[in-house]
C-alpha cells in the first residue's frame, strides 16, 4: 500500500543527507517534500500540513548528539510523528462481556463479510467461541457467503433464511448465543452502494435492538478520501468504536490509513491484506510507520510465523536437521507453512530496508508451485534420498511436473546448498520459528 510513499520520503530524507546540522531552511525544504509526498498519497490536505507543521517545529532547534547524524534525528522525528498520526499505541477488542457484541458497519463490496468471517477466526483462535450472524438480507448470496466462511473455519453461523428483518435476526441471535454458550457475537449487516437514509436508520435500529460493546467500520482503503469522509458520516451516526482497513494490497496510495484517525478520531483496529482468511492482522502504529519508512516490521514477520508454524512439527525438524536429514519431504512441509504466512511480497515488505526495492517484483504464490510440482512428482524414496535420482528417474519426474531438466538440476543443487548450510550451523542449534514454543 505504502510503496509509492516509502520512495517519495526516501527522496526527501536523501536531500537532508551530508548535512552538517539542523538548519531552518535545510528542514523546511525537506519537510515540504515530505508534505508533497503525503498529498501525493492522497492524505488529507490538513492532516499533511498539521503533521509536516509539527515536525517542522520539532526539528528546528535540535541539538545534534555526536552518536547521531542530522538526518538521523528527521527520521526519529518523523518515525514519531506518524506513530501519533496512526493512533500513537494499539487499541485492543474489548472481550470483557459474555457475550461480547461486536456490530460490523460499512458500505458494500467494502469487504465486510469476508472480514466477518477473518475476526471469527482471529477470536477463536484466542480461545473464545464466537458466533457469526447473517445480518445483510439484501445482498444476492450474502447469507451463504458467510455459512461457507463459518464452515472453513468451524465457526457456528447464525442465519434466518425466511426472515428479512434484520433488527429481529440480530435480537435473535443473541438470544441464541447466550442459550449456547457462545462468548463474541459478530453482527455483519448490509452496505448499500452509497450512503443513504434508510440504510443509516437500519444500522442505527440494530445498534439500539442489542447494545453492541464494540462498532467496527469497515472501510475499502482503494477509495481513499472517500473512505474517509464516508467514516466521518458512519461515525455521526453510529459512533463506532474503531476502524478496519480492508485491501491494503490493492493499488491504494495508503491516504485513508493516515488520514482517518486524525478525521474521525477513532483508532484503527485491524488491517486486512487479501482474500484469504488468515490475511488480517492487528493494527499497530508503531510497526506501520516503521513499514512506512522501509524500517521494516520484523516484529509482525515473528508473530506471524510462530502462529503459521507447529510447535511439535517445528521441534521434529530441528532434531532431523541436527541429524543432517532434512529431505525433500520436510522441504515441500516448509514451502506450505510459508505460504500460509500469506503474499510473499508482503512477507518480504517486513524486512528493514527491502520494502521499497521489492514494488516491481513480481512476487506470489505462484514462485513456488514449479518447486512444489517437481517435489510431488518425485517418490517419497526420492524425496528422503534425493542422491538416488538417476537420470532415467530425472527425466520422468520433469516429466509429470511439465518442467525442464534445467529446472530440476537447479533444484538439487540449491537444496544441496541448504543442507550443508544446515549442517554448517548444527553447532549453534538456531531454533526453527514455533520451535519450542508451548
Amino acid at each position: 500500500m505504502f510503496d509509492n510513499l516509502q520512495s517519495k520520503l526516501e527522496k526527501a530524507f536523501k536531500s537532508f543527507k551530508g548535512q552538517g546540522r539542523i538548519s531552518e531552511l535545510n528542514v523546511a525544504e525537506t519537510v515540504k517534500e515530505i508534505r508533497r509526498a503525503l498529498i501525493s498519497a492522497d492524505v488529507n490536505f490538513k492532516v499533511a500540513k498539521d503533521f509536516t507543521d509539527t515536525i517542522l517545529e520539532k526539528a528546528k532547534g535540535q541539538n545534534v548528539i555526536n552518536s547521531v547524524s542530522p538526518g538521523q534525528l528527521l527520521t526519529k522525528i518523523v518515525h514519531d510523528e506518524l506513530v501519533e498520526l496512526l493512533g500513537g499505541s494499539q487499541a485492543e477488542l474489548k472481550l470483557n462481556a459474555s457475550p461480547t457484541i461486536i456490530l460490523i458497519a460499512g458500505l458494500q463490496g467494502s469487504g465486510k463479510t469476508t472480514f466477518t468471517g477473518k475476526l471469527g477466526k482471529y477470536i477463536k483462535s484466542k480461545g473464545r467461541n464466537p458466533l457469526l450472524v447473517a445480518g445483510d438480507v439484501y445482498r444476492p448470496a450474502a447469507r451463504e457467503q458467510l455459512k461457507v466462511l463459518g464452515n472453513s473455519t468451524e465457526v457456528t453461523v447464525y442465519s434466518e433464511d425466511l426472515n428479512n428483518n434484520p433488527v429481529d435476526i440480530a435480537k435473535n441471535a443473541v438470544k441464541f448465543a447466550k442459550d449456547n454458550n457462545h462468548n463474541v457475537v459478530i453482527i455483519d449487516t448490509a452496505g448499500r452502494l452509497s450512503i443513504d437514509q434508510a440504510m443509516m436508520d437500519e444500522i442505527a435500529a440494530i445498534k439500539r435492538a442489542v447494545g453492541p460493546h464494540e462498532i467496527l467500520f469497515v472501510v475499502d482503503s482503494m477509495t481513499g478520501q472517500d473512505a474517509v469522509n464516508t467514516a466521518k458520516n458512519f461515525n455521526d451516526v453510529l459512533d463506532f468504536t474503531g476502524v478496519v482497513l480492508t485491501k491494503l494490497d490493492g493499488d491504494t496510495r495508503g491516504g485513508a490509513a493516515l488520514s482517518i484517525k486524525k478525521v474521525v478520531n477513532k483508532p484503527i483496529k485491524f488491517i486486512s491484506t487479501g482474500e484469504k482468511l488468515d490475511a488480517m492482522d492487528v493494527f499497530y502504529p508503531d510497526r506501520m510507520a516503521g513499514r512506512i519508512l522501509g524500517m521494516g516490521d520484523v516484529v509482525s514477520l515473528v508473530e506471524r510465523a510462530q502462529a503459521t508454524f507447529d510447535s511439535d512439527e517445528a521441534d521434529k525438524l530441528s532434531k532431523k536437521i541436527a541429524k543432517n536429514k532434512f529431505d525433500f519431504e520436510d522441504f515441500l512441509g516448509q514451502l506450505q507453512q510459508i505460504k500460509k504466512m500469506g503474499n510473499m511480497k508482503d512477507i518480504l515488505a517486513m524486512l528493514p530496508g527491502v520494502g521499497s526495492k521489492i514494488k516491481d517484483l513480481d512476487i506470489d504464490d505462484k514462485s513456488f508451485k514449479g518447486i512444489e510440482a517437481l517435489i510431488q512428482s518425485m517418490t517419497p524414496q526420492e524425496r528422503a534420498k534425493p542422491e538416488i535420482l538417476s537420470a532415467s528417474r530425472k527425466q520422468r519426474i520433469v516429466k509429470g511436473s511439465g518442467s525442464t531438466i534445467q529446472d530440476l538440476n537447479k533444484l538439487l543443487n540449491q537444496f544441496t546448498q541448504m543442507r550443508q548450510m544446515m549442517k554448517s550451523m548444527n553447532n549453534k542449534r538456531m531454533p526453527l520459528p514455533g520451535a519450542g514454543r508451548r
